[in-house]
């Protein structure tokens, strides 16, 4: 039955990929040095890493906190923040591979080790030695592990909406498309605004804050040289925890924690925010009533409130 099933929903797709093709949904990939001209600014610098070119910003001065972004999105999602923090902070972003301007991993290796290690690289070469940490989605797995393999280094940390534990709800309908054979390989060329602009409201408690500049800047990333494969490809590592190994690297992270969840995420609900409060030994829960997967771009001065209080920024 389930085979038959998985055929039928193949089918469907392939005629609905069908008639994107008639309407000329069809969409070449956008040259990195083009989207630079759109999307990097005076703040922007890029630094090689695993013959990478990494897209990053770094403004303000004062005590360095780093945002780490989400899958599918890019350092901009933290536009808001930065605003509100350099004043007070130094603050460092980047875009992470597969993603944003800095594009595919020459490797092809998108595990939260891998990013971890990422990490590192990233704030050795700048030389940041202790910091404050926030991530969300996949930024926020990434930032927690990094935490518990050097504790040392970070000085709090915060978690918005956070990945690497399981959660109750089944896969969101872009990680499953990516997933599945034919599909995926469509998806390389029919990428038309309306999955983007899907993707959002799934992402998006409140749809009326889901702009059109922000839909095409999530699709133009989208389409930069080589971003689609790569996301094709870090969505087969996705949601394969070791809940038992996960569970323990959890309960090791003795630094103060925040976390920020919104009560309407559909991703990663709120009952993992619950969860991993229980096992965190020194952390804080917020839940923002009104907020998705993403608070600090939905709701960015609610957010922001929170994490100055959490930061003692008065």
């Amino acid at each position: 039955m389930k085979k038959n099933k998985k055929i039928k929903y193949i089918f469907y797709a392939v005629i609905i990929v069908l008639i994107l093709l008639i309407k000329g949904a069809v969409y070449s990939d956008i040259p990195v040095e083009k989207l630079k001209e759109k999307y990097a600014n005076e703040f922007s610098k890029f630094m090689e890493i695993d013959g990478m070119q990494v897209h990053y910003r770094d403004e303000g001065t004062g005590t360095p906190i780093v945002l780490i972004h989400g899958t599918a999105s890019s350092l901009h999602t933290w536009d808001d923040w930065t605003k509100g923090l350099k004043k007070n902070y130094r603050v460092i972003r980047m875009d992470l591979p597969a993603f944003g301007l800095t594009g595919p991993n020459l490797n092809g290796d998108y595990s939260i080790q891998n990013y971890t290690r990422f990490l590192d690289q990233f704030l050795s070469k700048i030389k940041v030695d202790t910091f404050y940490l926030a991530g969300n989605s996949l930024g926020g797995n990434i930032a927690w592990e990094y935490t518990a393999e050097h504790p040392e280094k970070v000085k709090k940390l915060i978690l918005l909406d956070s990945g690497g534990l399981p959660t109750n709800k089944s896969q969101p309908w872009i990680f499953r498309m990516a997933r599945t054979p034919i599909l995926n390989s469509l998806f390389l060329y029919i990428t038309p605004k309306a999955i983007i602009k899907e993707n959002m409201k799934q992402v998006y408690a409140d749809d009326s804050k889901i702009t059109d500049a922000l839909i095409t800047r999530y699709h133009e990333m989208a389409l930069r040289t080589g971003n689609r494969q790569a996301f094709i490809d870090r969505a087969k590592m996705d949601f394969d925890f070791d809940d038992k190994a996960n569970l323990e690297k959890l309960k090791s992270i003795k630094t103060e924690t925040l976390l920020l969840w919104g009560e309407n995420d559909v991703w990663i609900p709120v009952d993992n925010g619950k969860r991993m409060d229980s096992l965190l030994p020194n952390s804080k829960l917020v839940i923002l009533e009104n907020s998705g997967h993403v608070p600090m771009e939905e709701n960015p001065a609610e957010s922001l409130a929170v994490l100055k209080e959490f930061l003692e920024i008065r």
